[in-house]
């Protein structure tokens, strides 16, 4: 349980990538305190992000490149039992911490994240059935569960409009990126019978597919931050991203090139570039919208 294998199963660093959610959230909090802050951002990033990733590395049993680890050791027994134990850690904290509403959407995400890889329902094997659960989940679920949480709100919160849609461009960001993600692991995923989106598209087919949803997303979030914040956030928005889009079709080029460029080096490269900007924007928006600094002498 306690080995060096099973926690670098856990890949604790791959939560940045999925952080832009959590900040995405907290910009638009009215009701937020650090303390609520900061217990909302350790449960999710340092026990259930990685509780799932150890549970699904427990099942998946990868022989080659997975997100985060570019040569995964040999899983052991004990990773299923610390991915379970991080898991009840994250429920209590919830419980005592935040409020029974985020409790629960503690657990679903934890069911759905489980259900994605154990072999009696096998999500992963469903190549669009497995885009649209975890682009719903990761994004949407999470965003909404991130709110609940930062604000102490109840369930009834959950159905706002103006919480709803942002939630939903974080799903469109996820669902363009989601095939990319596993766009090297063709070989070792139909190995195992997962046919994946990526695997069902082909190389070329997966570019090709995220660069519309991209687009449709980037859109998406220009008219959001126009009409919602105001013109210039729209602008600085579409500033920031602007150095993914230009990785991501030099990567592409690559790849027309070489098809064995697509792969983990150049997908995690493209995932660090998207996070590192996405979290700057969030961070901005946070601060300039909060207008928390003030409280600083």
């Amino acid at each position: 349980m306690f080995s060096r294998s099973s926690w670098l199963h856990l890949r604790i660093h791959f939560s940045f990538f999925l952080l832009p959610i959590f900040l995405f959230s907290l910009s638009l909090a009215p009701n937020f305190d650090g303390s609520r802050i900061f217990w909302v951002f350790f449960i999710l990033h340092f026990l259930l992000y990685p509780a799932s990733n150890g549970y699904n590395s427990y099942f998946d049993k990868d022989e080659k490149s997975i997100g985060g680890l570019k040569n995964p050791p040999p899983v052991k027994k004990g990773l299923y039992f610390l991915a379970l134990a991080l898991d009840v850690v994250a429920i209590l904290l919830s419980y005592i911490k935040i409020n029974t509403t985020f409790v629960f959407m503690i657990f679903v995400y934890g069911m759905v994240s489980k259900a994605y890889s154990h072999p009696a329902i096998r999500l992963k094997k469903y190549a669009w059935t497995s885009w649209v659960i975890t682009g719903l989940f990761q994004g949407l679920f999470t965003f909404l569960m991130c709110y609940i949480g930062v604000n102490d709100f109840g369930a009834e919160n959950l159905w706002k409009r103006e919480i709803i849609l942002p939630g939903l461009l974080t799903s469109a960001m996820l669902w363009a990126n989601y095939p990319i993600t596993q766009v090297y692991q063709h070989e070792e995923d139909t190995k195992r019978g997962d046919i994946t989106l990526s695997a069902r598209l082909g190389i070329l087919g997966t570019f090709y597919f995220a660069a519309s949803v991209f687009t449709f997303a980037i859109g998406g979030f220009l008219f959001y931050f126009k009409f919602i914040f105001g013109e210039a956030y729209a602008w600085v928005f579409l500033m920031t991203v602007l150095p993914v889009l230009g990785y991501f079709f030099y990567w592409l080029l690559l790849i027309l090139k070489d098809r064995k460029n697509a792969d983990y080096d150049h997908t995690m490269r493209l995932n660090f570039i998207s996070a590192t900007c996405l979290n700057a924007y969030f961070i901005y928006l946070f601060l300039d919208t909060s207008h928390v600094l003030q409280l600083f002498p």
